[in-house]
């Protein structure tokens, strides 16, 4: 199940209003939020001025017909904007809210005074406005986002930032709610790190679909040299990456594998899975998964190793922020003795958007006990520098409840002489962030993404899914 990047994130739009202020500014401030929304390349959803006083909301009928209408629209909606032209009427606001029933995110924004222009006809109050909105939204139980700065007017720069962050975190509460994990093969026996809760990710709205790994090679082994789809699949990894220096048989059966994988995850309506590796497929079919994973990881499918669900969690939660593919790494080695640097290392099975350059190869861990010639299908690099984010879910059993942590850092350019993908990374306090981890008993895996989209995503788990989540100081 491919993500659709086609479609245009949505937002229902309440305008605030208040009547013993000026009205002018309801009118002009609907105009100006409902441009810089289609600006920023989203839609929105309002009442308009023949429905209520200048499409906006200040009395109970108002805020009954916003409500019916974002209803209407439920299924299209992601999240909520709350404009304050003026000061605005914070009862009508969190009835329609309370009436509509989305359960979406909502950014609450107010526009800001004018020096020049205080006087009764022009002045606004919005910076004191959006306080009894927010107010009212904390007694009626709604949780609502916050913009950077108290005021920020709708056609500025700050406001866009902030809208496109918004647009994120509304993408992982949407991706993550109802979300389907395909479960493929059993937790190697070896990894009691990546043990979870099913139970405690079904309450929270996530789904495993488990498939044994015996059926897989079943369908694999029922599927013919010239099947159309192990062809196509075969055309698609030689795309992909380079294979000069892997045997045909080898490639031949990555592309069967790629290819029920694909039919099953079809058949079942998963977005995204993670895989047994270790050492099950070596030993019994002659391939690593690898370079499978790393292209449903490409095509924004994420697919995590030792079948590590809470692992994909992450990584899913990360690309739903950034649109951009994830991985999911191994805090493995320190760098020299920079405290704030570490090496994260997989095998590897990372997204091609991670590398410099790419290559397919042997997996060189376990290569030494099954034999090489069963371990092809690695995909090999350095992962290019820039900006990154981290995320870590783990289920907590005690508490009955998700937990992680999340932060930013970057990649860097330093050298490095190793195998399978790795990079250098640089986070700021890197040394409390693994005192973290480990007086918590968090797992050795975090995902990645090569954007910052760390706030978004702690934003969403905390503020909106209810998850207990650490979030770790920003690049210095």
């Amino acid at each position: 199940m491919m993500n659709d990047k086609s479609r245009r994130m949505n937002f229902g739009v309440i305008v605030g209003n208040r009547g013993f202020f000026p009205d002018h500014l309801a009118r002009s401030g609907r105009t100006e939020i409902l441009a810089a929304i289609e600006k920023a390349g989203y839609e929105a959803v309002a009442v308009g001025p023949e429905e209520t006083k200048h499409g906006a909301v200040e009395t109970r009928v108002e805020a009954a017909r916003c409500a019916d209408l974002f209803k209407r629209r439920r299924d299209a909606i992601d999240g909520v904007i709350v404009t304050l032209p003026n000061f605005g009427d914070e009862r009508a606001i969190a009835d329609t809210l309370r009436m509509a029933d989305l359960h979406v995110p909502v950014l609450v924004q107010a526009t800001p005074d004018t020096p020049a222009r205080m006087t009764i006809r022009d002045r606004r109050d919005s910076f004191c406005g959006k306080m009894s909105a927010c107010n009212n939204l904390m007694q009626y139980g709604i949780p609502y986002s916050l913009t950077t700065l108290h005021t920020e007017a709708p056609d500025s720069e700050i406001f866009r930032r902030d809208l496109d962050w918004f647009a994120a975190v509304c993408r992982v509460v949407r991706g993550l709610r109802r979300l389907r994990i395909g479960a493929i093969g059993a937790r190697p026996a070896a990894f009691n790190t990546v043990r979870y809760s099913e139970k405690i990710l079904e309450a929270n709205g996530i789904s495993v679909e488990p498939i044994d790994l015996s059926e897989i090679l079943g369908r694999i082994q029922r599927m013919g040299d010239r099947d159309s789809a192990a062809v196509a699949k075969l055309e698609s990894i030689r795309r992909y990456v380079s294979t000069d220096q892997v045997p045909a048989e080898a490639l031949l059966k990555m592309a069967k594998l790629g290819a029920v994988i694909d039919q099953w995850m079809e058949q079942t309506q998963v977005a995204i899975s993670a895989v047994q590796c270790w050492t099950s497929l070596e030993e019994f079919f002659g391939v690593v998964p690898c370079t499978v994973m790393s292209m449903m990881s490409e095509n924004l499918m994420s697919s995590a190793c030792e079948v590590d669900i809470c692992g994909v969690v992450g990584m899913h939660a990360l690309q739903l922020a950034s649109e951009t593919p994830s991985a999911l790494l191994d805090w493995n080695n320190n760098y020299g003795d920079d405290p704030d640097k570490a090496v994260c290392f997989h095998c590897s099975n990372l997204p091609k958007h991670f590398f410099k350059s790419a290559r397919m190869d042997f997996q060189e861990i376990i290569a030494g006990t099954v034999g090489k010639e069963n371990t092809y299908g690695t995909c090999v690099g350095l992962v290019k520098p820039g900006p990154m984010s981290f995320a870590r879910f783990s289920t907590n059993d005690r508490e009955g409840a998700i937990h992680g942590y999340v932060g930013e850092g970057e990649f860097t350019d330093d050298p490095l002489d190793t195998f399978g993908g790795a990079g250098v990374v640089r986070i700021p306090k890197l040394q409390e962030l693994l005192r973290y981890i480990c007086e918590r008993g968090f797992e050795h895996h975090v995902a990645a993404n090569l954007a910052p989209v760390g706030a978004a995503v702690h934003e969403a788990a905390t503020r909106y899914l209810g998850w207990k989540v650490y979030q770790h100081a920003g690049p210095s």
